[in-house]
């Protein structure tokens, strides 16, 4: 920014209203909008060189990124340990027979699917940090309580609660994330979310493989201080939460008062050139989300995608056909994990450094659809670890892409915005309520039907990917036919 803007700037007082403060803010952009030399990309994206910026954006990782990663984190270590109990006798011990733990499993989905969407049409009127850090702690207890089921209709209930306790999670943080960085870093920034999901998924039997040391002790089983510590640990990161997780731009205890001001105004430079200026009802987001038809076509390829990513919840169970004991196969299902988290960053980094979508999904997933080929077709033991490299890396590098992608896209208002992430979302975990299904016990050792129907969902996501890039080119032809000025375009 130059010195004659820096003499008109005034600091916004700290016990200023919030609508006073974006009066300010407003005032300050008038004068403040980029200039037409400035560097952008083909979307109109301004590129980041203001060294204010840039420390406000290094500040903005070092309080939520740490934080929401580790609670992420958790999030998918409570509910994956259901996946390595099975590996301690939990079907023997509630003396499950049949498809019931693949029930369990589904179970967990369909609670989680009920909750996401209404959850995010809430938050957009709360403190996000205080209400996301209040239901992680709930679903810490649900979580605990796992420890003292009986029987099969005792774990049942938990799972479905613990479906409806963490679904607010990881639509509230993409929403977190994405009302404070931009179209070109929120993509990097929920890979690095995602990558504790996916290092979740990898680390969790080694977690497993620690704790289970202790069956027997004090009379529990393995998998019961499994659910017990983990819930307990949850909770401490939960009570963290409350004091680091930001709220708005506006609103956030730890950014000055110039800071804030910033926050806020790069974001509102940063709006697609369509954008809505006015806020919204969480009803009228909800019916904004709903009547674009871009909404429900990113909805279809998330939920083709995590369709295809439906192995997780049973990837011990797979890695077990190696012919490893129990310690061993926990050990191994982490490293495929590893390469699919860093595989995960790099896609995410490259879509956001290039404002580019499209082929980043198509490249990660046909690399999933060789490895889920391969896993078919062989039972040799190192060809088919080698698979799960494969078909992990692919499978999970484009989450965040697609995922950032709906967020920059569909973000003409920040009530439909929170919409358009918890239904994408939900599309999503709808494919994990029937996945559940596709890997039954009895099509061990080689999991045909498991790993044909990955392959063919990742084709479709694909299929999805392009759709939405061909409706996105219209898009931008409208926008430059209808402004003469310096657009904001849609990126894909």
């Amino acid at each position: 920014m130059g010195a004659s803007t820096d003499s008109k700037r005034e600091p916004i007082g700290s016990d200023t209203k919030d609508g006073a403060n974006v009066a300010h803010v407003n005032s300050v952009l008038e004068y403040e909008k980029p200039s037409q030399t400035e560097e952008r990309d083909w979307t109109g994206t301004v590129k980041k060189t203001d060294p204010e910026e840039i420390a406000l954006v290094r500040k903005l990782d070092i309080w939520i990124m740490p934080c929401l990663c580790l609670m992420y984190f958790l999030n998918y270590v409570d509910r994956n340990a259901i996946a390595q109990a099975r590996l301690n006798n939990l079907e023997k011990d509630l003396n499950m027979k049949g498809s019931e733990f693949n029930t369990t499993v589904s179970i967990l989905f369909v609670g989680y699917v009920l909750m996401q969407v209404p959850s995010n049409m809430l938050i957009t009127k709360v403190r996000p940090g205080p209400y996301m850090s209040a239901w992680m702690l709930v679903w810490a207890a649900v979580s605990a309580c796992t420890a003292l089921v009986k029987n099969y209709v005792g774990l049942l209930v938990c799972r479905f609660f613990l479906g409806i306790t963490e679904a607010p999670f990881y639509p509230g943080a993409t929403y977190m994330l994405s009302i404070f960085y931009t179209r070109k870093e929120v993509a990097t920034r929920i890979a690095l979310l995602y990558c504790a999901q996916i290092l979740a998924t990898g680390l969790s039997g080694l977690i497993a493989a620690g704790v289970f040391q202790m069956d027997g002790v004090k009379g529990l089983a393995g998998w019961r201080w499994l659910f017990l510590i983990e819930g307990v640990v949850t909770a401490g990161v939960a009570i963290i939460g409350f004091f680091m997780l930001p709220n708005t731009p506006l609103t956030t205890w730890w950014l000055t008062d110039r800071e804030k001001e910033l926050a806020h105004s790069r974001m509102e430079r940063d709006k697609i050139s369509d954008a809505d200026e006015n806020d919204a009802s969480a009803w009228q987001g909800l019916k904004q989300a709903a009547s674009d038809k871009r909404t429900w076509l990113f909805c279809l390829m998330q939920n083709f995608h995590l369709s295809a990513c439906s192995f997780n919840s049973f990837f011990p169970t797979v890695v077990k056909t190696l012919g490893f004991n129990t310690t061993i196969t926990l050990v191994l299902t982490c490293p495929p994990f590893i390469f699919a988290g860093a595989a995960g960053i790099l896609v995410g980094w490259s879509s956001g450094r290039f404002h580019e979508r499209t082929w980043h999904i198509t490249g990660g997933l046909a690399i999933s659809i060789v490895g889920f080929v391969l896993a078919a077709a062989t039972l040799n033991t190192p060809a088919r670890y080698i698979a799960c490299f494969i078909f992990a890396m692919g499978a999970y590098s484009v989450n965040s892409v697609i995922i950032g992608w709906a967020s920059s896209t569909l973000c003409q208002t920040k009530e439909k915005k929170a919409v358009v992430l918890a239904m994408t979302n939900v599309g999503g975990q709808i494919g994990y309520i029937y996945g559940a299904y596709l890997w039954p016990s009895s099509d061990s050792p080689r999991y045909g039907i498991g790993f044909g129907a990955s392959a063919g969902f990742a084709l479709l996501s694909i299929v999805c990917a392009w759709g939405i890039r061909f409706m996105l080119v219209k898009e931008n032809r409208k926008i430059r036919a209808s402004n003469s000025e310096q657009v904001n375009l849609y990126g894909y």
